[in-house]
């Protein structure tokens, strides 16, 4: 049994290896995402696990008629959300990305900074609009997954993807923001 329909209706139906084969496909892929999102390695394990509990624990609430993965990123972006502390500075606002033993964002994805456009996107963007942008282009997902993913109107989307492009493009090409580029 491999097809995720399949998977689905057997986790449902309490098969912990169903489930188990279902969320294997999206373990890395969430813990990278993840990584992005939170302030450390651990944190980004924590909120895994804890994406990973939430969704066997409400797998009953699942609406087929959405896909799977925009169910279970919605979880992990709540999950991470919750991880963060009053007292903790955002990493994605004003992290010092040269530090590499401190940045799982590096650790993960780039061995030099200039070779990797994530770094880039992730000092450019608020976390709304690098979710948006990782989302379609490193997970490929399409507009209507992400605008339900991040609760967030398809024209709202859209937009952001747009500018997202733009904004990257010409901070690769250190274009200043006043330029007409920018928009």
């Amino acid at each position: 049994m491999n097809d995720e329909a399949e998977l689905i209706v057997a986790a449902k139906a309490g098969s912990v290896d169903a489930f188990t084969d279902l969320v294997r496909a999206y373990r890395e892929r969430l813990l990278r995402f993840l990584l992005t999102r939170c302030a450390s390695f651990a944190d980004a394990e924590d909120a895994l696990q804890d994406t990973l509990i939430a969704a066997y624990r409400y797998l009953h609430s699942y609406d087929p008629r959405w896909r799977f993965s925009t169910w279970l990123y919605r979880i992990a972006i709540r999950k991470a959300a919750g991880l963060r502390r009053p007292d903790v500075v955002d990493v994605t606002d004003v992290h010092d990305l040269r530090d590499e033993e401190s940045d799982p964002l590096l650790q993960c994805l780039a061995d030099t900074e200039t070779d990797n456009l994530w770094i880039s996107a992730r000092r450019l963007f608020n976390d709304d609009v690098f979710t948006a942008m990782w989302l379609r282009y490193a997970e490929d997902m399409s507009v209507n997954d992400i605008s339900s993913t991040l609760e967030r109107s398809v024209s709202w989307t859209k937009v952001n993807l747009m500018r997202g492009r733009r904004a990257l493009g010409n901070a690769l090409r250190d274009e200043p923001p006043g330029s007409k580029a920018y928009g």
